[in-house]
């Protein structure tokens, strides 16, 4: 199966390459062309084996929800010339990483199980179950690692270390919480719960603007609204659209990312089980039937589109 595993483009007017776990990002003067590729992390580790249709899922979901937004907070997105780039401004990141969350589930649960319940600075009530849903949604930042593990982190510590303005940091709250709004809106019309999911920021010009992406089955969990409530009431596991099956998979295999672990060995049939599971996350999502695209050479593909969107410039 044709997949896009890396890139080593070289674009006129290039000035710089930054490979992140997923995505293959291209810097210019104003702008930043970001690939979408096929590989998949779970644990901060990037597995093997690429999945098929993965990047272009990830992109078109992205794509439909930050014009979906844009009334909500700016954000960088540009263009999409292909199926698997977008290109938007080049914004100064802020080092934190927004995690928001709707419910008790993920790493939340896993705290909270433990027998913790404070998390990022955020205390969390008694006698929750896991999947319950929170009082209302709290924010649970992390710090942006480019290597390995993205650590939590509490507002007081990111105003402490003078990571982010006391005024930026209301704003990047405010946003979140808006955006968290609009997506949970967008989920329950297409009969899902979104369960918690993260936001990146940057300044343009003294403008706070989101950038990445949003809502991907990368970034965001969600759960299947229709018999949520009796699932909870009967202590059963949520029937839920993300990542999280794959991170299960790896643990029921004895991976987490942990020292001295290897990575279990990603079956053909599984590699595919995992591309159906987004492509069918993507049209549950977005209420869009998914276009495979079935380009022979499909880095030949990506170089023409961007190569020829740079020269309309």
């Amino acid at each position: 199966m044709n997949t896009i595993n890396t890139t080593n483009f070289n674009f006129p007017n290039q000035t710089g390459f930054y490979k992140g776990k997923v995505r293959d990002v291209y810097s210019f003067e104003n702008l930043l062309v970001m690939v979408a590729s096929d590989r998949i992390s779970a644990f901060d580790v990037v597995l093997p084996r690429a999945i098929p249709y993965k990047g272009q899922v990830l992109n078109q979901i992205a794509e439909h929800f930050l014009n979906a937004t844009r009334d909500v907070v700016p954000n960088w997105l540009v263009a999409t010339p292909d199926a698997n780039v977008s290109v938007g401004l080049k914004c100064e990141t802020y080092p934190v990483e927004m995690v928001v969350r709707g419910y008790l589930a993920g790493h939340a649960w896993r705290t909270y199980k433990s027998g913790l319940r404070t998390l990022c600075g955020v205390t969390l009530p008694e006698g929750l179950k896991e999947n319950d849903r929170l009082p209302t949604p709290i924010i649970t930042p992390t710090t942006k690692a480019h290597e390995g593990h993205d650590e939590d982190i509490s507002r007081e510590e990111i105003l402490a270390q003078g990571l982010v303005s006391e005024a930026d940091y209301s704003q990047l709250e405010a946003y979140t919480l808006a955006l968290f709004a609009k997506g949970t809106e967008m989920a329950a019309q297409q009969g899902l719960i979104l369960v918690d999911t993260k936001y990146e920021f940057g300044n343009k010009d003294g403008q706070i603007t989101l950038i990445d992406e949003i809502h991907t089955p990368d970034s965001s969990r969600y759960f299947y609204l229709a018999g949520y409530d009796e699932r909870q009431a009967n202590g059963e596991s949520q029937k839920q659209l993300s990542k999280e099956f794959v991170r299960e998979w790896l643990i029921a295999n004895g991976f987490q990312g942990k020292e001295g672990q290897s990575i279990p060995e990603m079956s053909d049939e599984w590699v595919n089980q995992i591309s159906e599971r987004y492509i069918e996350l993507f049209e549950k999502v977005t209420g869009k039937k998914f276009e495979k695209d079935f380009s022979e050479d499909i880095l030949g593909r990506v170089e023409a589109n961007v190569n020829a969107y740079l020269k309309s410039l």
